[in-house]
């Protein structure tokens, strides 16, 4: 069982890395001067989550879930 606990950490720093570089990459939320003048709902701000930052946010979620479950299951000291 103390392999699998080594395997399960390592894996853990891993998403641990990529969840921060994936954080890091996204633009920010602030909406600039659009909301001031009401030019926020563009073909961009429409067609989201097909570009690249709509990937950037499924892909932060699921390592999100993946970072919550490993620090649960690494916690439970079963091993």
């Amino acid at each position: 069982m103390g392999a699998l606990k080594i395997v399960l950490t390592v894996f853990f720093i891993v998403v641990c890395i990529a969840l921060v570089v994936l954080v890091l990459m996204q633009e920010g939320k602030s909406a600039g001067l659009g909301a001031i003048s009401g030019i926020t709902e563009t073909y961009w701000g429409k067609n989201k989550g097909r570009s690249m930052e709509g990937r950037l946010v499924k892909f932060t979620t699921i390592l999100a879930v993946l970072f919550m479950g490993l620090a649960v299951i690494l916690n439970l000291n079963i091993f």
